[in-house]
């Protein structure tokens, strides 16, 4: 008799890799064949085997087979309605004003950028660093507002000494104290949501060059 080897659970289980079921039903299924193709020549012809399980367990197989179909469908839909949602919601950012902790602006040349920083306590010192996708400093000075919350900083995309930086990314970082010692201190970009689009499968809104996550929006207005 031949013995089932199929993982019938994967039916049964909808949150399951779909591409890593379809092949393990197909090794196992293979594996079906290999046996059942073995116990036909190897039968008694004076006592042939019954077909009635083998029968059964193509059967099962094919329940099997569809209802992975039949996962890989629902899939696909989940995953292009959970993309329409996000786009939808993206959307909906247009025109508005919005925050975000992406400290990362990207600038064309003759540019410039608008991040916020924000002080968990009011600071003595502050200073804020802004540096090119290499780690090179490109800017630096004493922050303007040292008071807790969050502040406004915009630069005009020119380094230390005045001359205009090239096109590409640029960061912005804060470092703040206070009589005690540092304090927590983060920047992030802010600016008017001009568009929504996907960039490697991900959704995401477009401030001027710079490209903001949903999930690192902070404010709205």
């Amino acid at each position: 008799m031949v013995t089932s080897v199929a993982n019938t659970n994967a039916a049964s289980n909808p949150t399951s890799n779909t591409a890593a079921d379809s092949s393990k039903f197909s090794t196992d299924y293979t594996t079906f064949l290999n046996l059942l193709t073995a116990q036909v020549k190897n039968q008694d012809p004076l006592s042939p085997m019954d077909t009635t399980e083998w029968t059964n367990q193509l059967v099962q197989y094919s329940s099997v087979e569809q209802q992975i179909k039949a996962n890989g469908y629902l899939e696909t839909i989940a995953n292009a309605s959970g993309a329409s949602g996000s786009m939808t919601s993206a959307v909906s950012y247009i025109g508005k004003t919005i925050g975000s902790d992406e400290p990362t602006a990207t600038l064309s040349d003759g540019g410039s950028a608008t991040w916020n920083y924000t002080l968990g306590s009011t600071a003595t010192a502050a200073t804020l660093t802004i540096k090119d996708a290499d780690g090179k400093t490109v800017w630096s000075d004493a922050a303007d507002d040292l008071t807790a919350g969050t502040h406004s900083f915009a630069w005009d995309g020119k380094d230390s000494s005045g001359n205009a930086v090239g096109a590409g990314k640029y960061t912005l970082s804060i470092s703040a104290a206070d009589a005690d010692g540092a304090i927590d201190a983060s920047t992030g970009l802010t600016g008017i949501v001009t568009s929504a689009q996907t960039e490697n499968g991900s959704t995401v809104l477009k401030i001027g060059n710079s490209s903001v996550s949903l999930d690192s929006i902070t404010s709205v207005s």
